[in-house]
């Protein structure tokens, strides 16, 4: 029975009541998820164009927080949360309420960006600033923000399927900028394809988690690690994106909204597509005048390089500039990050910025580029606020960082890196040695001591480094002081192959680490030459090949023999003008032989037993019809160790003058031929004579010596072409000038003497027109010479045309007439034969040959210079080059009619003559 007050009945409906309104609580809060949630999910479609700025969905939280107490009891909420305790949802997940604004933190700055009023500091950066622009300007092209943005790029905002995807990185410690950091980057006129926050053992994790999360945007996530994966850790994560470019910031680095929309353009460029972009950069030190390079801290010097921009000196970027590397910013396309990996950098705990760089511009030859700004509008900046830079203790340069960080620029200089000041000052050294182990250093030592202590020349030389041969191997070796390898300054280059091929049973990492450093020291000092020895490991050879050909300035590479590298010391005493044409020569030996199968047999021993420094040297035998079985056998089974055998014989017994002229013809310019009858023997020295004659006097561009038609292995004792046949000693001849000098003659040698090809050519064509049976009715008639009536004599059309055309052979002259060729006068067409009234006494014609090194005899040392040289008529009597020239002329007996003061031009392609000119 209920009572009058109504109590009972009010307990009665009370629980009901309350279930009631509980339900209905819920419904209304789930109802208020629910629109919640449906914003949420429009302003994430795809369709939804994220080039608008991002909405604020805090309005939401703020209404569903108060839309809780409101709707549901304290007692209700408590209620829930017990009853929800052992609930799968972690605590994490609840507090998704919370705003940027409640969560942010932002760094106080309360100075004035530093300025400098060193007067001197500022001219000097401004004039270093100012040359490197104008270089750059000149050399490659610098363009302005305005310029850049006009050029045509891949990535085209305008275009969706144009727009590129990328990846913004941002690396997180201490600072409190990464509210700062988001909130611009959610404004960039260009959206991000994705924002990923690091944080690798930083002490700041929860916080900056909490940061992340508050701005609720999927495209942003949060990646943190207990262990420090320092500055490279952010490069490794960039290896994971599937982005087309990567953007990398230091947490002191605020871009403007237009950034990613500016450095997206210029990356699809054609000009800049394979590079590093940034916002700021450095220019790494250059030489000093003691030829050594400062540190790159060092303070009031020029040579320390720039930083740029640098506020403190009011450098401004205003057009893009190649710097050596960057520094807290990176744009790039995702493909490039790989390479940051090819080394193993010297240390993981500075200096990623120069690692990158190298890299980049070692495998890929990719620039690392600052961009320009436009000074009145800070969007386009990628450092809006540099003061940032001062506020933490992370950018603090403390000595030993500042001393790892100059001996890790220092290491890539030394590894082929081409920063700034090697593009503006381009070297010219005379040879780059490589070693690739100890033995081999030992082994060119003689050599690169040569060229290191010959006035004017500079030489360094490689090493692969440990694991091969490194650089204090090498200095103990050369008995260099250790200290060699810590100056940084030019002399020995050690290349840490191990850092590229590690643990390793391919041959590829070495290949590739030797290939890719010597192509940049090449490339930065222009050697002349690059020397390694013949026997060197093929797949290194194959690497310094592609180096040296790959640059523009044509280096030579020089593989000697190891026996031949003290017997070529004469080439530190070449002009560097000269060495780039050591390869450029061939040159062709022609054998004329019959029946003289001994002589051959003594011939054949002493070439194979010469000097040929590495070099392919092609091998003819010519036989006449008449050839016997055994010579036959003998040339059929002759090894020939140093290039290509041929084996002609003739149908038609055609005789000696034909036997010999018609033996060779040069295949180029550079083809020259050295005839040798079968009874000559020549000196294990006859091939370094040649080449450095030609090298000295032919290939160095320096020197004009167009006279110049042969050079002579023999050094005659008599005067040949005098009928009284008197001695001649050009020892004593030309002792009062020097007693050894290489003299020029108008004589030709057939006792063994290399030939010209263009002037052989010509001595073809002049002998085709002026060949006789009768040597009377030969027209050419040279007063006094016995010449005149030589029969059937190759030699004689030879020097008719030298002659009258002024015409010269190089000689040798040594003591006791020592030569490079010997004549055993052993009988054949000439020597002996019966219709031969000129008898000769063998010691008139056998000279010794040269058996040790012919430098020590010459003036010097070395080759005379051209102006040096005395130079002979066909009588022996000294008279200039001008004077040989006249008197050929006076007698206008020459295949044209040309005047006294006149000789016959011919075409060298074809040997045809072709007008007269003036002398």
């Amino acid at each position: 029975m209920l009572g009058d007050n109504g109590t009972k009945t009010s307990k009665f409906r009370s629980p009901k009541s309350s279930s009631a309104r509980i339900v209905t609580l819920l419904t209304c809060l789930q109802f208020s998820f629910a629109v919640y949630a449906t914003f949420l999910l429009y302003y994430m479609s795809p369709s939804i164009d994220l080039r608008t700025p991002k909405p604020d969905f805090a309005w939401a939280s703020r209404i569903a927080q108060q839309w809780k107490h409101y709707i549901i009891p304290p007692h209700v909420v408590t209620h829930l949360q017990e009853a929800t305790s052992n609930a799968i949802l972690e605590p994490q997940l609840l507090p998704v309420l919370s705003t940027p604004t409640e969560v942010c933190e932002h760094e106080k700055i309360e100075f004035e960006q530093k300025k400098s009023n060193d007067a001197l500091m500022i001219k000097i950066k401004r004039e270093l600033y100012d040359e490197v622009l104008k270089f750059q300007s000149q050399s490659t092209g610098t363009e302005s923000l305005t310029e850049l943005m006009a050029m045509k790029s891949k990535w085209d905002m305008s275009t969706p399927l144009k727009t590129p995807k990328v990846t913004v990185i941002l690396n997180h410690f201490k600072r409190k900028t990464l509210c700062s950091q988001l909130d611009t980057l959610l404004h960039q006129t260009l959206p991000f394809h994705h924002v990923w926050v690091l944080s690798f053992g930083s002490p700041n994790e929860l916080g900056l988690k909490r940061i992340v999360e508050s701005y609720n945007d999927t495209r942003i996530s949060f990646i943190s690690s207990s262990y420090d994966f320092k500055y490279y850790g952010r490069f490794q994560m960039a290896l994971q994106t599937e982005a087309d470019l990567v953007y990398i910031l230091d947490d002191d680095m605020i871009p403007g909204t237009k950034m990613l929309q500016i450095l997206s353009h210029v990356a699809g460029t054609e000009k800049y597509k394979n590079s590093v972009l940034g916002s700021i950069g450095r220019i790494l030190p250059f030489r000093q005048k003691d030829f050594t390079f400062p540190s790159y801290r060092k303070f009031r010097s020029k040579e320390a390089g720039l930083y740029l921009p640098d506020p403190a000196y009011d450098i401004t970027v205003d057009k893009i500039v190649q710097v050596d590397f960057l520094s807290s910013s990176w744009f790039l396309s995702a493909e490039l990050i790989k390479t940051l990996f090819i080394e193993t950098p010297m240390t993981f705990m500075t200096g990623e910025d120069l690692h990158l760089s190298y890299q980049l511009q070692k495998y890929r030859n990719a620039g690392s580029f600052v961009l320009p700004v436009d000074p009145k509008d800070k969007e386009t900046w990628g450092d809006s606020e540099h003061r940032l830079a001062y506020v933490s203790e992370t950018t603090v340069i403390f000595k030993d960082v500042v001393q790892v960080r100059d001996d890790q620029w220092w290491r890539a200089v030394s590894n082929g890196y081409i920063t700034q000041w090697a593009a503006m000052h381009p070297q010219k050294i005379d040879a780059l040695f490589y070693a690739h182990s100890v033995d081999e250093v030992k082994a060119l030592a003689p050599l690169l001591e040569k060229f290191r202590s010959t006035v004017g020349k500079k030489a360094y030389i490689v090493v692969p480094g440990a694991g091969f041969c490194s650089c204090e191997e090498a200095t103990a070796a050369l008995h260099w002081p250790k200290t060699v390898c810590r100056e940084r300054r030019f002399k020995i280059f050690d290349l840490g192959v191990g850092a590229v091929s590690g643990i390793s049973n391919s041959e590829v990492p070495v290949v590739q680490g030797v290939f890719a450093s010597m192509k940049g020291l090449i490339k930065v000092h222009n050697p002349s030459v690059v020397i390694t020895v013949d026997d060197i490991d093929p797949n290194v050879r194959k690497a310094l090949k592609m180096a040296t050909e790959g640059n523009s300035n044509s280096s030579a590479l020089v593989h000697l023999p190891r026996p031949s590298i003290t017997k070529a010391l004469w080439m530190a005493d070449l002009r560097s003008t000269a060495l780039p044409n050591w390869n450029k020569m061939r040159i062709s030996v022609s054998i004329i032989t019959q029946t003289r199968v001994n002589s051959l047999m003594r011939l054949l021993k002493s070439l194979k037993d010469a000097y040929y420094l590495g070099d392919e040297v092609p091998l003819s035998f010519n036989m006449d019809s008449r050839v016997d079985n055994a010579t036959l056998k003998l040339v059929k089974n002759f090894e020939w160790p140093h290039g290509q055998k041929t084996l002609r014989r003739r149908i038609i017994q055609g005789g000696l003058i034909r036997a010999v002229s018609e033996s060779w013809y040069p295949s180029s310019d550079d083809d020259f031929g050295l005839l040798l009858e079968d009874d000559i023997e020549v000196s294990p020295y006859y091939y370094l004579w040649v080449k450095y004659a030609l090298l000295a006097y032919h290939y160095d561009p320096q020197v004009s010596l167009p006279e110049l038609s042969s050079i002579s292995l023999y050094t005659p004792r008599l005067v040949e072409v005098v009928k009284e046949r008197p001695k001649w000693n050009a020892t004593e001849y030309f002792k009062h000038i020097h007693p050894n000098t290489p003299y020029l003659h108008q004589l030709p040698c057939s006792w063994g003497a290399v030939f010209f090809p263009k002037q052989w050519r010509e001595f073809y064509v002049y002998m085709n027109m002026r060949f006789t049976a009768d040597a009377k009715q030969n027209p050419v008639q040279i007063p006094k010479s016995r010449t005149n009536g030589w029969q059937a004599s190759w030699k004689k059309f030879l020097i008719d045309m030298m002659y009258l055309r002024g015409y010269v052979s190089l000689y040798p002259n040594f003591p006791n007439q020592m030569s490079f060729s010997t004549n055993h006068m052993e009988p054949g067409a000439h020597i002996s034969a019966k219709d031969n009234v000129v008898r000769h006494n063998k010691t008139d014609f056998e000279v010794p040959l040269l058996k040790d090194d012919f430098r020590n005899y010459l003036p010097n040392g070395k080759m005379p210079s051209v102006s040096k040289l005395p130079s002979l008529n066909l009588f022996n009597q000294a008279v200039s080059l001008k004077g040989l020239k006249s008197a050929g002329s006076k007698l206008r007996q020459d295949v044209l009619n040309c005047t006294v003061t006149e000789v016959v031009m011919v075409d060298h392609e074809t040997g045809l003559p072709s007008h007269c000119a003036t002398f």
